[in-house]
Formats: C-alpha cells, structure tokens, sequence
C-alpha cells in the first residue's frame, strides 16, 4: 500500500513538474498567433470587446490588477485557475451601471468536486433599452424601435494540480444581435497560478483571454435593396447581398503578482501588481492594495495606468477612465457554514459618468 502510494506520489511530482513550464509556453504561443494580428495602431479594429469588461464588483474595485490572487468565480473572468479555490458551492450575481445608461449584469455558480477540481458557470448579458429606428426617408424616427442583444456564456474548469501550483480554463460562447443581424462565435481563456511561501503569501499569476476564431455578422441587415434598369429596358427591384468583413477577438495577456502582509491573526494588507498586454489597444499596467479584517470586511484600491490617461484626447487619450478604482466587500456568516457578501466597486472616468457595480454572493 505504501509503496503504491510513493508510486503514485513521483508520478504526480514528475507530471506537474512540467505541467507549468509547458502551460506557460502553450499561453505564449497562442498569444504570440492572435497577438500578431493586432496592436495599437489598431485600436477599434477588434470585435466584441464587451469581452474586456469586468462585470464582476469584487475584482473590479481595485481594476483588475489581482490576476495572481483572485479566486472563487470571479476568476473565470480574470484568471480561471483561481476558480480552485472554491471550496463547496459559489452563487454570485453582479450589476453594473455602464456608460450611455447600459446595464450589465452577469450571474454565476462555482461547484467543487470531489477530486479537488471546481466547475463553474457564468453568464454575462447586457442592456442596452430602446433604440429608435431612423432611415435616410426618416431621420427623425420611424416610430419603431428594437434592442440589441449581447449575451457571453462561459464554462470553466479549473484544478490544484499541486499544493502550489492551479490551472484552469474557460470555453466561453459570444452571442451579439439586432433584429436581422446576428454574429456568434467562441472563445477560449486559460490560466495558472502559483502559490508560495510559508503562509502562502507569495503569487503569481498569468492568463491568456479571448482568443477564438473571428465572428462575423450575418442576417437580411447586409442586405442592401435597389432597382435595375439595365435588364430587357424594364425597372425591377433587386436585393443585393454586402459581405462583411469579419472581426478578430480582443485577445490579451495578463502577468501579475501579489503579496499577503499579515499585520496579525486577524489583519491583512495584500499588495498587488498587473501588466496587461493588449493585441488591439494600449498596454496596461496597474498596482493597487487590498486590507482585510479576517474575512468579514475588505477594502481596496487599484491604479490601472495606459499612456495618454492623463492627457487630452485630443493629446493621445483613448480612453474614458482615469485610472482610479475602489471597492468594499463584507462577508456575512450565517447557518451551517453558509456566508453571505456584498461587494461594491468605483471605476472613474471622465467625462462619462463613472461606471458603479454592485454584487451579492452566497457561499454554501
């Protein structure tokens, strides 16, 4: 039996022994292939970049920037190997008042499984509300209106393959769509993270997101109507098919670290930093720090800096935040083990109205 179990242990010891070297360099060879296909000169050729936003309000309140440390479901988003550390089950639901009165909301539920593994779904849909109709015959508004429809689901899998050491990924369906316009496509993130110290205080992490095929729009809103006159001298009308170019995803590569202070049994300090590298905007990079009172309350504040933030846009600004975020979470212990949290996170901009989110979750 022992020597069965030594067995099995050096199996697992060679096998993950290179599990993270072979990942890392999986990640940078996808991200080398998509990132080819873009970079700042770039900007705004990328197509569902609904993919970019964080929809989340714990990990949004300090930007980010904690790719090394995030964990439960939010992970799917920021990086999905921290989708391990769940322990039982995570339901978590978010709402976000975006710019131009859009709303996001995004719902969720982590499982763990009895092989230390975790299954996660995510849903993420926004709102746009009514749209009003106009044509080139009527330009003030035909009376009618519709409503676009941009909706991403996403299935994670994520494990601790060591003590130290989690990886996950997420396979993630896009769907954007108009009345007689569709596109929909899928996209894949991966993640590790890695732990170490000896009260695991040390982490680093790295995620590679949105990487997929290109989308395409299809549907009779390509079609474009007119008359032809040069068949047997007769007017008749045609409806004539325009292809569309299709768009590649935002792709993006994510390498951060932490480190947890323990100020004392019940106080801890965890300082974070984060470099985003973008395939069709700016880089990005952001540093910011979390306190905690045990697990009960939580305050942060991140700083996610791109050049140009600071200047005009008529400068080499490209973007409506400033860079400042924060948020606050509280944890509520109720029955048989059961917690319930809030989470609230700022994002500044200007001179669009800053971005607020609001979260709920229940870990069972």
């Amino acid at each position: 039996m022992l020597k069965t179990k030594f067995h099995t242990t050096m199996v697992m010891n060679k096998y993950t022994k290179h599990l993270f070297p072979a990942l890392f360099v999986g990640l940078m060879t996808l991200y080398s292939a998509s990132a080819s296909a873009g970079n700042e000169q770039r900007s705004g050729q990328a197509g569902a970049t609904e993919l970019l936003i964080n929809p989340w309000a714990r990990s949004s309140g300090w930007g980010g920037i904690n790719t090394a440390s995030v964990s439960g479901l939010e992970a799917s988003f920021m990086n999905v190997a921290g989708l391990s550390q769940t322990e039982n089950t995570e339901l978590l639901f978010s709402s976000t008042s975006w710019f131009a009165d859009i709303n996001i909301n995004a719902f969720g539920v982590a499982k763990a499984l009895e092989d230390g593994a975790v299954l996660g779904l995510s849903v993420m849909s926004m709102a746009f509300g009514d749209i009003e109709i106009t044509t080139t015959e009527q330009p003030e508004g035909t009376g009618a209106t519709y409503s676009p429809s941009y909706m991403n689901i996403g299935f994670s899998y994520a494990k601790k393959f060591t003590y130290n050491i989690s990886c996950g990924a997420t396979v993630r369906m896009i769907s954007e769509s108009i009345p007689d316009l569709k596109a929909s496509g899928v996209s894949l993130d991966a993640g590790v993270q890695y732990v170490a110290g000896e009260d695991r205080q040390i982490k680093f992490g790295i995620s590679l997101k949105n990487v997929g095929p290109k989308m395409e729009f299809t549907g009779d809103g390509n079609d474009l109507r007119n008359t032809n006159s040069e068949a047997h001298g007769q007017d008749y009308p045609m409806t004539y098919d325009m292809r569309v170019e299709a768009y590649e995803l935002p792709s993006s590569l994510n390498i951060g670290g932490s480190y947890d202070i323990h100020i004392d049994q019940d106080n801890r300090l965890t300082l974070a930093g984060n470099f985003t590298s973008n395939s069709f905007t700016k880089d990005q990079i952001g540093a910011g720090a979390e306190y905690a009172y045990k697990t009960y309350f939580m305050l942060r504040a991140g700083y996610v800096y791109e050049k140009g933030i600071t200047e005009d846009f008529s400068n080499g600004r490209t973007t409506a935040f400033t860079g400042l975020n924060y948020g606050v979470s509280f944890e509520l212990p109720l029955s048989n083990g059961t917690n319930f949290g809030l989470d609230y996170s700022y994002r500044a901009a200007s001179p669009l109205a800053s971005p607020h989110s609001i979260g709920a979750r229940i870990t069972l």
